[in-house]
């Protein structure tokens, strides 16, 4: 591994290969259009899909698949091999800039939300050329858009696309009134700290649940979890960091930033880390981590869970969106610099970020609408369902300085003493950090804490894109009339603070408190997706969209049925799977068990000792009373489970789903878990808790 640094991107077709493979008139049109946007022509076209044919053949490249993220949130793939039928009994290689270009794949049998009849089956991919291709399992992959025959957005990358234009296009007109004349574009840019779970391979095929939904539907609590909280940072094991050193050297092949991993809070929970890059990209090494993370843990005889919630009673799993904005020339527009009381730029942006929050809480709360998150907000480090937003004492007193129209306090570093000699001095930072927060503020960027392990970072950050840039017009169209420019930012600055600053929370999100002060500032609570989701096509999010051309009325509606009917088979996947597992194995463990204290209460009885008042009679009442009790809970989630089923309109169906069906499941899991603490181990059909968490 010593020159590990020598296979980063081996495998994409990044600008190093472009330069090599392109000639030099060629390869500058191709980097302008990847810069500046702007039409590929044939002639580019057809010489980038050579040398890309050519590059991805010397990496053991067969096919070719345009690689895109429909609606399901994984990845999509239609490979195609590079032979032709030379026409004589043999093959030729065929891979021109129409095949680069365009894909054509069947729109119906992707999550359409009634964009798409199944007649009407015609899509198309389009090559995104800002995202660069890859070589995977022998396949050229090449990133691309998708879209229906008649033009309805069906994917999570275009709308991405849109919003990253729409930010650029207004942060670029902000920073030219701050006399920037250098910088040519304005990109948003991301990094997704991704939480999974290790488990042993052969314990997770035992799981049904795991199996079927990737969580645990049920399961007694072990002796020991989280308490002792020594497993956060712990010393990697052996396995695990095997595990970990193997994915570093995909991930790095593909290009993916991957830069920290560590143990996390909960037994066999880990984090990775990457750095910061664009945010398309961004988004890209996301769903390709997640797809490398589950095939690199099979190797190691693993299974990497990415639910949210997949133990109940430990942490569940997040995946940290930190974005921010940076110029094409390097300059961190979230940077406060070394005195931010001065910085107005820095002001003014940090401004438009905290009424974008506030005026789109709605909007973050429902990119982050799962019922696999519905299990995770609220606490063990996931934040609540509450939006509000963390900038610490010094940034908030920084703004709320300008709104009472007096000068900030000049920032002072702090030392830090530890009261050791030999430790060496540093600096304090200029705020501590917030664990609670749903959208924190760390030092140069916005930390996005609420989305949950499994989901596409595309959602969380269309909205952020297209909140701040739509706050950031307003800005733009303010200061390019105005006849003091200073003096307008000024006002610009303290109007926000005075409009939004109830978005502002520097405290405890996990207390009651929070919760009354929260409503009495009229912030949005919804508590689960279901009451989220109804508010996606509210009049102000259609206008919003529209304004910037992200989505239209069609497409966000169909957005938000999507969305409520993958909520409900989620759901109902999860009644029917607790119901097989009672059926087929835990009622005939706990029967099984039942009849063995019963034989031996017999033999008891057969030699003279009295058993009325037995451990085994007492066992077999108790258990006896439970398995009723099971069985009638059982049929109650049946029911439910049907009635769901049968129910045709998605907003009711995920309303039943959300406040009936779920809370039987609930109930069913008490009397599931209760009887496992009772029947022994051998008995019980399924590893516990205590064997899936501490056997790797």
């Amino acid at each position: 591994m010593a020159n590990f640094t020598d296979e980063f991107g081996s495998m994409v077709f990044n600008k190093d290969a472009m330069r090599q493979r392109l000639s030099p008139d060629i390869f500058e049109r191709l980097e302008d259009i990847i810069d500046n946007g702007g039409e590929m022509d044939t002639e580019v076209a057809n010489a980038v899909a050579e040398a890309m044919m050519n590059w991805a053949m010397e990496k053991g490249a067969t096919h070719y698949t345009h690689w895109f993220q429909p609606m399901t949130g994984i990845t999509a793939e239609k490979h195609d091999s590079f032979i032709q039928p030379d026409g004589v009994c043999g093959v030729g290689l065929d891979f021109r800039g129409k095949h680069l270009i365009k894909g054509e794949p069947d729109a119906s049998s992707f999550p359409s939300g009634g964009l798409r009849a199944t007649f009407e089956a015609r899509g198309y991919t389009a090559w995104d050329p800002t995202s660069f291709a890859f070589v995977k399992d022998g396949s050229l992959c090449i990133p691309t858009v998708f879209c229906s025959y008649s033009g309805e957005v069906l994917d999570k990358k275009t709308p991405l696309l849109r919003s990253t234009e729409a930010v650029c296009k207004e942060a670029l007109r902000i920073v030219r009134l701050f006399g920037d004349t250098e910088s040519k574009r304005v990109f948003a840019t991301a990094g997704a700290e991704q939480e999974y779970f290790l488990l042993d391979l052969q314990q997770y095929k035992k799981r049904k649940d795991l199996v079927i939904t990737g969580r645990t539907l049920f399961g007694a609590p072990p002796p020991k979890g989280q308490e002792m909280e020594d497993h956060y940072f712990g010393a990697l094991r052996p396995r695990v960091s095997e595990f970990m050193k193997d994915l570093d050297r995909e991930l790095w092949k593909l290009g993916v930033y991957a830069k920290t991993k560590h143990n996390e809070a909960a037994p066999s929970q880990h984090e990775l880390a990457p750095g910061y890059c664009r945010v398309n990209l961004a988004t890209d090494h996301n769903q390709l981590t997640m797809e490398i993370m589950k095939k690199v843990a099979e190797r190691h005889g693993l299974a990497c869970l990415l639910h949210e919630k997949p133990f109940r009673g430990v942490n569940g799993s997040g995946k940290h969106n930190n974005w921010s904005l940076m110029t094409d020339t390097g300059k961190n527009l979230f940077s406060p610099g070394k005195k931010p009381e001065n910085n107005k730029q820095f002001q003014l942006f940090m401004s438009a970020v905290i009424r974008a929050v506030d005026e789109n809480q709605d909007l973050l709360r429902i990119s982050v609408a799962t019922a696999g998150n519905d299990r995770r907000l609220g606490g063990s480090e996931a934040p609540p369902a509450i939006i509000s937003m963390f900038l610490g004492d010094y940034i908030t007193n920084i703004l709320t300085s300008v709104e009472e129209g007096h000068g900030a306090k000049e920032y002072s570093a702090e030392k830090m003493e530890t009261g050791i000699a030999s430790v060496p001095e540093f600096l304090k930072d200029k705020s501590d950090r917030n664990r609670t927060s749903p959208f924190a503020f760390t030092g140069n960027k916005f930390e996005f804490r609420m989305p949950g392990s499994s989901l596409s970072i595309a959602g969380p950050n269309v909205m952020l894109n297209t909140g701040v840039a739509d706050v950031l017009r307003d800005y733009a169209d303010r200061l390019e009339k105005a006849e003091s420019f200073d003096a307008e930012v000024n006002a610009i600055i303290a109007k926000t603070m005075r409009d939004h600053k109830r978005i502002i929370f520097n405290g405890n999100n996990y207390s009651e408190e929070w919760v009354k002060e929260a409503e009495n500032r009229g912030l949005c609570n919804y508590k689960n997706a279901v009451e989220a989701l109804e508010h996606y096509p509210d009049k102000k999010n259609i206008e919003l969209f529209a304004r910037h051309k992200i989505y239209t009325e069609s497409e966000i509606r169909s957005r938000q049925e999507i969305l409520l009917e993958n909520y409900s088979k989620v759901e109902i996947i999860e009644a029917l799977t607790m119901i097989d597992m009672v059926r087929k194995d835990i009622m005939p463990a706990c029967i099984k068990f039942e009849k063995t204290l019963a034989e031996t209460a017999a033999a008891k009885k057969s030699i003279g000792i009295d058993v009325s008042k037995s451990t085994e009679v007492e066992f077999i009442k108790k258990i006896d009373g439970l398995i009723k009790e099971f069985e009638k809970r059982t049929e109650l989630v049946e029911k439910y489970s049907a009635k769901a089923k049968n129910i045709k309109d998605i907003h009711t169906q995920a309303k039943f789903v959300c406040d009936e069906l779920y809370p039987t499941l609930h109930k069913l899991r008490a009397v599931a878990d209760e009887l496992e603490s009772l029947v022994g181990d051998e008995y019980w059909p399924f590893p516990a808790y205590r064997d899936l968490l501490f056997s790797v």
